[in-house]
C-alpha cells in the first residue's frame, strides 16, 4: 500500500515547487519520489478547477462510501449463510411442532391462541 503523507507536508511540498524549486531536488531532499510530486500537483489543479477531473473531497466519500458497501456486503454474506444453516420452514406454521399444537395432539404444552 503506497504511503500516506499528511495534507500539510503534501502543501509544503507544491509551495516549495511553486516557489522556483526543482521537482526532483525537492524530490531528493525530502525522499519523496518525483512522480509522488507530479500526482499532488495535477489533483491540486483539478480541487482548483484548472483540470477536469474528481476532486479531493469527491473522492474521499467515495472511498467511504465503497468501505460501507463491503461491510454490508460482508455482513449480507454473514446473514445469508446463518439463513442456510436454519431448517427450511415454508411458510409461518407449517412446522409440525405448530401443527400439532393448533390441533391439540401435544398435551405437553400450553400454548395460548393467537390470532393473526
Amino acid at each position: 500500500m503506497p504511503r500516506s503523507y499528511p495534507p500539510e507536508f503534501r502543501r509544503k511540498v507544491l509551495d516549495l515547487v511553486a516557489s522556483g524549486r526543482k521537482v526532483a531536488e525537492v524530490a531528493r531532499l525530502l525522499g519523496i519520489s518525483e512522480q509522488t510530486i507530479y500526482v499532488w500537483h495535477r489533483q491540486h489543479l483539478i480541487d482548483t478547477g484548472q483540470l477536469p477531473g474528481t476532486n479531493s473531497s469527491d473522492l474521499s466519500e467515495l472511498a467511504a462510501a465503497r468501505k460501507r458497501i463491503a461491510e454490508l456486503e460482508a455482513e449480507l454474506a454473514i446473514h445469508r449463510r446463518a439463513a442456510g444453516l436454519l431448517p427450511s420452514m415454508g411458510s409461518i406454521g407449517d412446522c409440525v411442532d405448530c401443527q400439532s399444537l393448533r390441533t391439540g395432539s401435544r398435551k405437553d404444552r400450553v400454548v395460548p391462541a393467537v390470532s393473526v
